[in-house]
């Protein structure tokens, strides 16, 4: 049984809102606004004062609007990248939320501080990162291929370099300064 709101939905996708008119949208409006704020049309002087050209604006970003939608690919294009940036947006986000919960404003400063701080932070990428490839369905077929060739000049290639870029980050990184109560 399909909800009332999931047939709602539907409908607006086979009326076309999510191919035609949502992208139309979001392509009038940031390149009209774009048009509005590099005032490529020049502005006019009036007595109120100096505008931008409203009206060759939006009939450009009309036009290119048309014309982005007219293609079906830079539509696909457009829904896959607006899909992907909103993903993005919540993983970083819940990255966020993590992080702040291993984290207490206290009167000495906040509660996780220095190495502490840093290993819970990159233990929390990892899991976002593990999280949001395990949802893509490109963990299990990474995972698999390294067990299969775990013993390969590839992965031990891989190692190899990463623990060579670990070791010069680790030679040539700043030491701490203790600050003083001078610079203070």
């Amino acid at each position: 049984m399909v909800s009332t709101f999931r047939g709602v939905l539907e409908f607006f996708v086979r009326l076309g809102i999510y191919d035609v008119v949502l992208p139309f949208l979001l392509v009038f409006t940031i390149v009209f606004a774009i048009m509005e704020k590099s005032k490529v049309f020049g502005t006019e002087k009036t007595s109120q004062g100096e505008f931008t050209r409203k009206n060759l604006n939006a009939m450009v970003a009309f036009v290119v609007a048309f014309l982005v939608v007219a293609s079906s690919r830079l539509v696909a294009v457009i829904n896959e990248t607006m899909a992907n940036m909103v993903l993005l947006l919540i993983m970083s986000v819940c990255f966020l939320i993590l992080i702040g919960s291993f984290m207490k404003e206290t009167k000495e400063g906040v509660f996780l501080q220095g190495g502490w701080a840093k290993f819970f932070m990159v233990l929390m990428f990892v899991g976002i990162v593990v999280i949001f490839t395990n949802a893509l369905g490109w963990l299990e077929p990474a995972w698999n291929w390294l067990l299969q060739h775990y013993d390969s000049t590839v992965v031990a290639s891989i190692l190899l370099v990463a623990a060579m870029v670990g070791f010069v980050y680790w030679i040539v990184r700043e030491p701490k300064r203790e600050e003083t109560k001078s610079e203070s």
